[in-house]
């Protein structure tokens, strides 16, 4: 497996390009994309329900990519938003490498944050958990203190495009000035989005799966007007493409991020 950090964006083949051009001939409809709107929590948490705590690996890479995480940038104590917690495969390795870090985090299912404080390694005199939609809950009403670092991470691109805005907008209402919004998502021409077919495609760049959960796929030029407009200075921002290799079965696919570190102003 391979990782490529570049600000260049991917080039289709003219197979793929095609791909892209059959998914628009059969566009989910209005009403569908009404009730997957109104049905998103549900289909969120009967995600969780399904798949239990089995279906994401703890994300130890995050601490290599953002150098934050671990204090680096500076000592005593800091305060750590996680958006989208899930099950806390992000938040409780964290904890393990940063004695001083203590971690509010929030996920739109009730089931996932359930999960995290029956988690044997939960502890609430360094963390809290809470459910919240970021795109109408006030964060300030569940965090009483200035964060310095917000973490992103696979959350924002399962929002609908146009609620985009206001959720950065609340996160950045409970950031520190100075404060870091780090972030990861699905980039432009990632595999996962090439394997949609028709029906699935709900608008440009975003589609539904068949449990219901959606998922937007990212330029850096879209990122980056996106949290300028929410009041964050772009300190770096990039895709980060991959390949996914698996010689037994002849795999060789493309994967396409977006990474970036945003300052609030």
């Amino acid at each position: 497996m391979e990782n490529i950090a570049s600000s260049s964006q991917r080039v289709l083949s003219e197979d793929e390009q095609d791909k892209l051009k059959k998914q628009d001939q059969n566009l989910v409809s209005e009403f569908k994309s009404v009730k997957l709107e109104a049905e998103a929590k549900k289909n969120w948490d009967l995600f969780y329900k399904r798949n239990d705590t089995r279906f994401f690996r703890d994300r130890h890479w995050t601490t290599r990519e953002f150098e934050e995480l671990l204090g680096i940038e500076g000592k005593g104590k800091k305060i750590l938003l996680e958006v989208g917690c899930g099950v806390g495969n992000f938040l409780f390795p964290l904890l393990e490498e940063n004695e001083d870090l203590f971690i509010y985090g929030c996920d739109f299912s009730p089931r996932a944050v359930e999960f995290v404080k029956c988690d044997s390694r939960f502890n609430a005199e360094r963390m809290s958990v809470f459910v919240s939609d970021i795109t109408k809950d006030s964060l300030t009403d569940f965090v009483p203190e200035p964060v310095d670092v917000v973490s992103l991470i696979f959350v924002l691109s399962a929002i609908h495009p146009d609620k985009f805005l206001q959720a950065l907008c609340s996160i950045a209402l409970v950031l520190r000035p100075g404060g870091v919004l780090i972030f990861r998502d699905y980039g432009l021409y990632d595999m996962a989005q090439l394997r949609f077919g028709r029906g699935n495609k709900i608008s440009d760049n975003f589609y539904v799966r068949q449990d219901g959960t959606r998922s937007y796929f990212f330029s850096v030029e879209c990122l980056k007007q996106l949290v300028a407009e929410a009041g964050f200075d772009v300190a770096s921002c990039h895709y980060v493409n991959r390949r996914t290799v698996n010689k037994k079965e002849g795999v060789d696919e493309p994967r396409v991020f977006v990474q970036g570190k945003f300052i609030r102003q």
